[in-house]
């Protein structure tokens, strides 16, 4: 196993002349996808691996300065990819994985036939027309709350996030994979997500882009998926599912995954 491999912890599963690349977003990890991967072992070759600085993977591999901004995490993305040797994917991108994939495929555009995103967004505070859902108040609240009381900020965000209350499960496995990241990192990473704006790169994207969104999502209003649609470089389409969360993947797998498995499947053009 190489050494990118064995620091994200990559595992390859089922057989397929094509490949597939799972990235999870913050505060979870692979196992994020496990309602995902068993309609995809039969036809595909997928790539699951750890972001890093999550739960998962060795606190001493994170470099704070090198995941200051999302090129870090995209060079990773590439490096992987060339350790791998996989020269052609179809990245699956939740959250800021959406992102970093757009962000590693300006770059190489030729490892990605397109780009399947879930729950994305380019910047997620409010700006002089654009709309991110957040405020530059409620952040400085939320890394506060992170700060003071790792654990229970945990318990807060979690049911938030997935939209749910603590008695369900996409909650609970969520509030796990959150607590599991060391609390310093996991400030960093959200500092990190929540403060960045790749606006401007977003016409340097020329891969085919599907974008995917839950109808109400705590961390990203419904109009970014269309601002998205609207500012990307290459062909997009837009779906907008009957669900709720920024985790729908895990808390609504029953509308997700097969709404996931069509973009896969067919082109924009199909």
């Amino acid at each position: 196993m190489g050494v990118v491999e064995e620091a994200h912890n990559v595992k390859i599963v089922g057989s397929g002349d094509q490949t597939i690349v799972l990235a999870h977003g913050f505060g979870t990890d692979q196992s994020v996808w496990k309602h995902l991967v068993p309609h995809l072992v039969d036809d595909y070759r997928v790539i699951l691996f750890d972001n890093m600085g999550a739960g998962t993977t060795n606190p001493d591999y994170f470099d704070f300065e090198r995941y200051l901004t999302l090129e870090g995490y995209a060079y990773d993305v590439l490096a992987l990819l060339e350790e791998l040797r996989v020269q052609s994917c179809i990245f699956v991108g939740h959250s800021v994985s959406a992102m970093i994939g757009a962000i590693a495929s300006i770059t190489r555009p030729d490892l990605f036939s397109k780009l399947v995103a879930i729950s994305a967004s380019p910047r997620y505070l409010n700006d002089t027309d654009y709309y991110g859902g957040f405020e530059h108040e409620e952040l400085k609240q939320l890394f506060e709350a992170m700060q003071s009381n790792y654990k229970a900020w945990c318990d807060g965000f979690a049911p938030l996030a997935v939209g749910g209350d603590m008695r369900t499960v996409a909650v609970q496995e969520f509030s796990r994979t959150l607590f599991n990241m060391r609390p310093d990192i996991a400030l960093s990473v959200g500092q990190t997500i929540f403060q960045s704006d790749v606006r401007h790169l977003l016409s340097q994207v020329t891969i085919p882009c599907h974008i995917i969104q839950s109808m109400k999502d705590l961390a990203v209003p419904v109009v970014v998926s269309e601002y998205l649609h609207q500012n990307l470089g290459g062909k997009s389409i837009v779906e907008v599912m009957q669900s709720e969360g920024h985790l729908p993947q895990l808390s609504s797998p029953h509308v997700v995954i097969p709404v996931l498995l069509r973009h896969i499947r067919n082109n924009i053009d199909a």
